[in-house]
């Protein structure tokens, strides 16, 4: 773990609301470490979700340099951004969206389709996850058949089938209970260690605070030492 994947330095970002301007983000600079389970702790509204958004190119910072593989992205052009998350990152959100109708299997395996696998390497890619979050015995199950938790490791197994370097979680654990959130966070820790991903996870959850191989505390759009 010692290449930085991402780095940021002196992130700015404002919206407007009415007359008034908000500073979600005041000058954020972090690194993070290359197959590490980095977190961005802090309340709702400390900017977690826009630094993530930034750093996955979902958005633009108004001053600041962002770095995600050597490339910068905060110079890119939105196609440039587009084809980087396709091919390099993951996104794991509060929200599972997986499709009802579909199995866990069909869940992740649809991902690659629209990628253009053949139909081979999708569903050994899509077993191959599902195994790895621990969901081989489960994989035929619709969503509705599984539990919050079991959902979450098939969207997680959704975001790592196409072999990204980064993924992106955003509060993953926040619809869990204190136990299968816990769960959750051990398994991402498990593949970043294994599998070599780097995770960038925001949350509010103090169960993590011993976990994460390193950890970030916002607060009001800047860095905070409070815990």
């Amino acid at each position: 773990m010692s290449n930085n994947i991402i780095r940021t330095e002196n992130v700015v970002k404002t919206y407007q609301n009415g007359d008034t301007t908000i500073t979600a983000l005041g000058g954020v600079s972090i690194d993070v470490p290359s197959g590490s389970l980095t977190v961005l702790r802090g309340k709702s509204g400390s900017g977690k979700t826009t630094l993530i958004n930034l750093i996955g190119g979902l958005d633009k910072p108004e001053r600041g340099k962002i770095q995600v593989l050597g490339e910068t992205v905060s110079e890119m052009s939105d196609k440039q951004r587009e084809i980087l998350r396709r091919k390099q990152m993951g996104f794991v959100f509060q929200s599972v969206a997986l499709l009802g109708d579909m199995t866990a299997l069909e869940n992740v395996e649809f991902a690659l389709r629209i990628a253009g696998f053949s139909q081979k390497e999708r569903l050994g890619r899509a077993e191959k996850c599902l195994e790895l979050v621990g969901m081989s015995a489960r994989m035929k199950h619709i969503p509705q058949e599984l539990s919050g938790g079991e959902q979450q490791r098939v969207a997680i197994a959704r975001a790592i089938v196409h072999k990204p370097a980064l993924v992106f979680a955003d509060e993953p654990t926040a619809q869990l209970d204190t136990k299968m959130g816990l769960q959750i966070i051990k398994l991402l820790l498990t593949l970043a260690e294994k599998e070599g991903i780097t995770f960038l996870m925001s949350s509010h959850d103090p169960e993590i605070n011993d976990v994460a191989h390193k950890m970030y505390t916002l607060k009001d759009g800047v860095l905070s030492d409070e815990l």
